[in-house]
């Protein structure tokens, strides 16, 4: 498929998502605000994840988790894989602190090999776990995505997380 040879600046102002989303049918250009960068309250969800290759617009397990966390007085929702592993929220990729290692789901569940997750990995070495829901209690969590980079977890299943100076050096650093 041709590239597109110009881009359009955004019209909704510069802090703004700009997708262009490359299909079969052509290319379209969308853009949307940023959102939020404030910490996030995950649940988890009682859907089960269905690991997928590539970066998609079919965000049906996502949007369920969420909708489920917003009931819920929550951010975004925790996904597990199949065996109850964790694998991702519904729009970031979760972290987290085991002592000095970080840590992030192992990509063999499936999870997506986001543009975040490189760019931490530029910064520190993430250690790959397959970690059963009860390893995160009582740690310091953090989640990201490459429009709202390094975002603390302040409360999973409405338990309160640790704070992590380790995350605010991160979070310093994630853009250039």
């Amino acid at each position: 498929m041709p590239f597109p040879g110009e881009f359009v600046v955004p019209a909704g102002g510069r802090d703004r998502v700009h997708r262009l989303e490359v299909s079969a049918s052509g290319v379209a250009v969308t853009e949307r605000a940023v959102g939020s960068g404030d910490p996030v309250r995950l649940v988890t969800s009682p859907a089960t994840y269905r690991p997928y290759p590539n970066k998609t617009t079919d965000r049906a397990q996502f949007d369920r988790g969420i909708e489920t966390a917003h009931a819920d007085g929550a951010d975004d929702a925790l996904l597990l894989a199949q065996g109850g592993w964790v694998a991702e929220a519904g729009i970031w990729s979760l972290f987290w602190w085991e002592g000095e290692r970080l840590c992030a789901p192992s990509l063999a569940l499936g999870v997506l090999p986001g543009v975040a997750r490189a760019r931490i990995g530029e910064l520190v070495q993430v250690e790959e776990r397959r970690a059963a829901r009860a390893a995160l209690n009582g740690r310091s969590l953090l989640v990201a995505n490459a429009v709202r980079g390094i975002v603390e977890v302040v409360s999973l299943d409405g338990v309160p997380t640790p704070e992590s100076a380790a995350t605010r050096a991160l979070q310093a650093r994630f853009w250039p």
